[in-house]
């Protein structure tokens, strides 16, 4: 097994750090050390998920209360990764239970699940499953070292020094988790401001807000989506998600969720600006500014698509924004019955993404959140004829 070196860079010139799970694993091994063979450990080798590195982490505190229980405590580096928990103080008690296996309680500063949707049951502490595998694997760790073994019946009790105070800072509330942070990682490692952590955020923001099998949710870019969401549609801010540029890789989650939970939606509103949204119609799923066309050439060929008055699409061509072609576009009669196409054309694109939907609805805003179209209209369904009968 190699060390994992934290002092190599991502690729993005940032600095790696450590993931809470790291933090309170390094702390169940150095408590469980303590307790069971009266060794105190300054630094501690946590093994990473995939079985082939270790990190080794400095303990900043160890006590033992009594013969049946110690506590230890490590510091979280997040590296360069803009993360709320950065410098959080991580503990982990482990005691000794009678033949209950090894048991994951929550402590002061870390949350308890209360909604569905999530990896982990209601009623559980916050604990993801990967850092609940690396504590495990800790503990057998330290006991294969023993000269007697002993039997792995321990309770390991999880906290954040303020934690809760932590939390409020995160999207912990809104995900159902209440009480303090959550302990997370799916590798051992922070990749800072990396994609995967981002698309991994996307996937539980998705997951709950399908959680408890509502009529329907919102997936939006940006914020656009919750002012709408709030105003028109009344719904609850866990069953709007924000997307970023992800969209192809969102549908497709909103669809595996669907399917693994062998459920359907009734409606699914996909919220933003035409920047972004028209870009689908050119067959770009990642809307970030450095994939496919230029936004405003994604409107333009749209406008050509629909054969929009040829002294606009002249206007348009001249703009250098999106925002700046809207502008030089407002008020002609035509151009709401555009705005209103393009909307329906974008959602024929995306319901071929998701059979388990039943209506998709497309709703277009400028940048102050007023809407394209200028009225209100229905969503178009999907796959029509798998609803008839009223199959859910």
């Amino acid at each position: 097994m190699k060390p994992f070196d934290l002092t190599t860079k991502a690729a993005n010139g940032l600095q790696r750090g450590i993931t809470t799970g790291t933090c309170a694993t390094a702390a169940v091994k150095a408590a469980l050390l303590y307790l069971l063979y009266d060794l105190r450990s300054d630094v501690v080798r946590v093994t990473l998920p995939d079985g082939s590195h270790f990190v080794p982490l400095e303990i900043m505190e160890l006590e033992k209360t009594d013969s049946e229980k110690a506590v230890a405590a490590v510091i979280k580096n997040a590296g360069d990764d803009p993360d709320q928990t950065h410098r959080a103080c991580i503990r982990a008690a482990v005691s000794r239970n009678r033949g209950m296996g090894i048991r994951f309680l929550r402590g002061n500063g870390v949350g308890q699940v209360t909604q569905p949707g999530l990896a982990i049951a209601i009623g559980e502490p916050a604990i993801n499953p990967t850092p609940r595998a690396m504590m495990r694997q800790a503990v057998q760790e330290v006991l294969e070292e023993a000269e007697l073994p002993e039997e792995g019946n321990f309770d390991i009790t999880v906290g954040c020094d303020n934690g809760e105070a932590i939390a409020g800072r995160t999207f912990n509330p809104r995900l159902g988790i209440e009480g303090g942070i959550s302990i997370l990682g799916t590798s051992g490692i922070v990749e800072p401001k990396s994609l995967a952590s981002f698309r991994a955020s996307i996937e539980i923001y998705i997951r709950v807000a399908l959680g408890d099998a509502p009529e329907e949710i919102v997936l939006a870019p940006g914020n656009l989506g919750q002012r709408f969401a709030r105003e028109s549609l009344s719904l609850p801010t866990k069953q709007v998600v924000q997307i970023s540029n992800f969209v192809g890789f969102s549908l497709d989650y909103v669809e595996q969720v669907l399917e693994s939970n062998q459920t359907f939606l009734s409606r699914l509103w996909l919220i933003g600006h035409p920047g972004k949204l028209a870009k689908l119609l050119d067959g770009v799923w990642d809307t970030h500014s450095q994939q496919g066309t230029n936004p405003v050439g994604s409107v333009l060929n749209a406008a050509r698509r629909f054969h929009l008055d040829r002294a606009l699409l002249e206007a348009g061509e001249g703009q250098r924004t999106v925002e700046g072609l809207i502008g030089a576009w407002e008020g002609h009669p035509a151009v709401e019955r555009f705005w209103l196409q393009l909307e329906e054309a974008i959602t024929e694109r995306v319901r071929d993404r998701l059979p388990r939907v039943n209506e998709v609805a497309t709703r277009l805003f400028q940048m102050n959140g007023a809407p394209l179209a200028g009225r209100e209209h229905k969503a178009v369904g999907a796959h029509q004829s798998k609803w008839e009968g009223g199959h859910r």
